[in-house]
């Protein structure tokens, strides 16, 4: 596995920030990491890459763990921290220099810094201090040291924070390009980004996970309980009446009906049935999925 947490758990004072958490990354995923703030997931990424010392539990990066072998990991990781830690006085190049003198480069160097300018798209940018980029440029600069010896993890905290909307698009195709060959860790309010970069997420709120699937699963799983069926024609109300598996009903309009229940295939079942015997053509039924924002809402509210 690249990523492996096992029991993990940080507490301050007594607080618990992260309580005793589990889960597994494999190599090409890129998982989107999500939480309200103070739910536990910077606290995280800290000890995953070997910045903060777990009170319990262990991290594992490439099999590496991270306690026990904290330079092995550090070759291997790549972290992105929700506060960008660059040194504002120094020209873009001389920074990736001075990152790669600390990651002993060597003779690699100059063609590992030109890919990753290239790779971000700084080369217009990269002759000026870092202090006079906009913010988007110094999250690109933020990218390039990350990546810059080239490592098999990327464990990134916010990466899209303030920008507009063209440079998160830009920033998106940017770590989409990168998820194809290493495993990336990404944390964003952003639900949008989630959908458009990740196939899995989880979850966490209070310091525990309360959700850990692909997407698509998460958001069936958290419907509910409700049928969305459209007719070719209008019903009416009373015909639900007849109906075991309906809680209740609610009228969209044009025959179209939400219909809320405990057993929704049961309810299908029903509903197919009572087609037939009234002789009812149904367009389309199907059990009703609830948007990424609303699962994250429903988990941690």
């Amino acid at each position: 596995m690249s990523i492996s947490v096992s029991s993990l758990t940080k507490i301050y004072g007594t607080q618990k920030a992260v309580d005793n958490i589990s889960f597994e990354l494999k190599k090409g995923e890129i998982v989107g990491f999500l939480g309200p703030n103070g739910a536990g997931k910077s606290t995280t990424m800290k000890m995953i890459t070997g910045y903060l010392p777990p009170t319990s539990g262990t991290a594992t990066v490439c099999n590496f763990d991270v306690q026990l072998h904290p330079m092995d990991v550090r070759k291997r990781i790549g972290y992105l921290p929700e506060a960008n830690p660059l040194y504002f006085d120094m020209y873009v190049r001389e920074y990736l220099e001075f990152c790669a003198g600390i990651h002993q480069l060597g003779k690699e160097s100059k063609a590992r810094i030109d890919e990753m300018i290239s790779l971000t798209g700084l080369g217009k940018e990269s002759h000026k201090k870092i202090s006079a980029l906009s913010k988007g440029y110094k999250q690109r600069v933020g990218l390039a040291q990350a990546m810059l010896h080239n490592p098999e993890v990327l464990v990134l905290d916010e990466p899209t924070s303030g920008l507009d909307p063209n440079q998160i698009v830009e920033i998106r195709e940017l770590v989409l390009r990168i998820g194809k060959e290493k495993t990336v860790l990404l944390s964003t309010h952003i639900m949008q980004e989630v959908q458009a970069m990740c196939s899995r997420v989880i979850i966490i709120s209070n310091g525990k996970i309360v959700a850990d699937d692909a997407i698509e699963k998460l958001k069936q799983s958290s419907s509910q309980g409700a049928l969305i069926v459209v007719f070719e024609s209008t019903v009416d109300a009373q015909i639900w009446k007849a109906l075991r598996y309906t809680k209740n009903y609610q009228d969209l309009g044009q025959g179209r009906w939400k219909l809320f229940t405990d057993s929704p295939e049961e309810l299908r079942k029903e509903v197919m049935q009572l087609a037939l015997d009234k002789d009812i053509n149904i367009s389309s039924l199907q059990k009703e999925t609830q948007s990424l924002e609303d699962v994250f809402r429903t988990l941690t509210k």
